[in-house]
């Protein structure tokens, strides 16, 4: 497992080395999951049926393997770089998003009539499971193009569909998402970008965006910005936003690109992790811009880009989480110390300690529930579109607004822990760069805190989807999943049932708690969102556990640890959703100044 010489530059202490950092698609994991917990039927996905999933998801991990994975490290090493106003990606990057190119991946889910494969967001969602496990940095840069694909087609007029979404879809454009401003984090009502009408139909757009992924960047010909910005005579606070695209060259109507637009990028952030992913200061100086949607209805439209960032940011948890998982047991399996009770080694691999392998499976456990909450996510998602009645794609609609939050939000916070746990199964080599796992634990914490840190999730969880038809959406969910394990294995079947009274009741103690105490609410809203995930993880991997593709029991084990370890704790979570708001907004007087 390891290889190259001892790298420690003074009074070496142990063998800190440089590891492989190995990644492999789980591809038959994810089909699995698919298959078991998330929804893959013929009846639904006829076009994914006869083997054509597995025969897409085995090309998807040659690219995943073959192309990005070997750029993981050296993205990390030699970052994207800004000079004299170019910005420069990382060694190798420009020739793996030719192949991404050339393979057709970035259009997956978009319509055939603009050049797509017209496929469902499920396939979609193992493809970014995997991209983002193998090169998480690499994969920012399509997860932005397929949120502006998805506002465009949603809200763009005719002409500028016509024009920009053959290109986006195709990959040979790339598109961003502007919304952060230095004054304007999370609270978008202070943006302060202006827009004013040309009177040509053009709008010219001047202001200052920061932390703009991927906003500029040497791999494509264009690079198609989403910007919010406010007109003058708009009214205050989020009704009065707009959304433009804007992009970096001005295109004729045949699609040719000619001059560049008013607007640069102005830098790159030094960043804690994701080197090879150029986060950007973009400057907008009466750049032309065109609305999308109608005018002060801009973040109606953005709300489209942002839901699908929001399940890909989850989805991008999942895959550091797996990376996190499959680097700690490679190293378990070859890293030896102590020697366990009965080993006739004199030193036993750290794989057979029982505190590491406690380690090893909630690695293990909590990316399979967070794949398979991400991935049932995504089958509501479709389901929205391909229902047979219009009460059901209601309903699916419902369900996927219901879940968003907590895919994204339970996906990023497994990938911090994995990552974390990752670093304690090395020991003193994980806390040394070489070794690799620390990169995994500086990559992975931007995912709880972009798309909307997970704060915010609970916060719409709470706020905005349990009230959903009135309630009707999460009494659905609850119902489903005491559905789900109606039946199921006798063992588990009691502790999940556990699980759904407590999920039930802190739901009903929220709602009320909205009415006349919101402050109340808040304060439980981050303990039931996770609350939420166990209920719906073990229900996932207790459907897996029953499976009768699971001959030699692994799913079950698997099951039976999440159900018994982890989704455990949902009765005091419960008790916490409730106790917060007396434990949190009783000890204030500690925060005052």
């Amino acid at each position: 497992m390891f290889v190259g010489p001892i790298r420690v530059a003074v009074k070496p202490r142990g063998p800190v080395r440089e590891t492989k950092m190995v990644y492999r698609a789980p591809v038959a994991d994810m089909l699995f999951i698919m298959t078991h917990a998330a929804g893959l039927t013929p009846d639904l996905y006829p076009d994914l049926s006869n083997g054509a999933a597995a025969a897409i998801l085995d090309e998807a991990a040659k690219m995943a393997e073959g192309a990005l994975a070997p750029l993981f490290r050296i993205g990390d090493t030699q970052g994207a770089t800004f000079d004299k106003g170019v910005v420069r990606t990382s060694p190798g990057w420009r020739e793996a998003y030719a192949q991404w190119i050339a393979g057709g991946w970035m259009g997956i889910t978009a319509a055939e009539d603009h050049g797509g494969m017209g496929l469902p967001h499920l396939l979609n969602a193992a493809c970014l499971d995997m991209w983002n496990g193998a090169n998480m940095a690499f994969a920012l840069a399509p997860l932005l193009s397929l949120g502006a694909i998805e506002a465009l087609a949603a809200h763009g007029s005719d002409d500028l569909r016509q024009l920009y979404l053959p290109r986006l879809v195709s990959g040979a454009w790339s598109g961003t998402m502007n919304l952060t401003e230095p004054q304007a984090g999370s609270d978008l009502s202070a943006l302060r970008t202006r827009a004013e009408r040309t009177g040509n139909g053009a709008y010219a757009i001047t202001g200052e965006k920061i932390y703009i992924t991927y906003g500029d960047h040497d791999m494509t010909d264009n690079i198609v910005h989403l910007v919010l910005a406010r007109l003058p005579d708009a009214p205050a606070g989020t009704r009065g936003i707009s959304l433009f695209l804007v992009p970096k060259f001005l295109v004729g109507a045949d699609g040719a690109i000619g001059a560049r637009n008013a607007l640069r990028c102005g830098g790159i952030e030094h960043k804690m992790g994701i080197h090879g992913s150029p986060t950007c200061t973009m400057l907008y100086e009466g750049a032309a811009g065109w609305l999308i949607g109608e005018e002060n209805r801009g973040l109606n439209c953005m709300f489209t880009m942002m839901n699908n960032a929001r399940l890909a940011v989850g989805l991008q948890g999942v895959g550091m989480a797996d990376r996190a998982a499959q680097t700690a047991l490679a190293f378990a399996r070859e890293r030896k110390q102590g020697r366990v009770p009965g080993d006739p080694a004199p030193m036993s691999a750290i794989l057979r300690h029982p505190d590491v392998q406690r380690m090893l499976l909630s690695m293990q456990a909590a990316t399979a529930a967070a794949r398979a909450i991400c991935y049932m996510t995504a089958n509501a998602i479709d389901l929205s579109h391909r229902g047979e009645t219009a009460d059901i794609r209601r309903a699916a609609q419902e369900r996927a607004g219901l879940l968003t939050p907590v895919a994204k939000a339970y996906g990023s916070d497994i990938a911090n822990e994995n990552a974390s746990l990752c670093v304690q199964v090395f020991g003193g080599m994980g806390f040394v760069e070489e070794a690799g796992a620390a990169q995994l634990m500086r990559d992975a914490r931007i995912a709880a805190i972009y798309e909307g840190t997970n704060g915010i999730q609970a916060i719409d969880l709470v706020t905005r989807k349990l009230s959903l038809s009135e309630g009707t959406a999460f009494r659905a969910e609850v119902a489903r999943l005491r559905a789900a394990v109606d039946g199921l294995d006798a063992e588990l079947s009691p502790r999940l049932m556990e699980a759904f009274d407590a999920l039930e009741h802190a739901g009903g103690w929220l709602t009320a708690r909205l009415a006349d105490k919101p402050a109340a609410a808040l304060a439980g809203a981050a303990p039931f969102l996770r609350l939420f995930a166990l209920a719906l993880g073990g229900v996932a991997l207790a459907q897996c556990a029953q499976a009768e593709a699971d001959p030699q029991g692994r799913w079950r084990g698997l099951a039976r640890f999440y159900v018994f370890d982890m989704a455990s704790h949902a009765t005091a979570l419960a008790r916490g959703v409730v106790d917060s708001a007396t434990a949190v907004l009783g000890a204030s007087a500690w925060l005052e100044a």
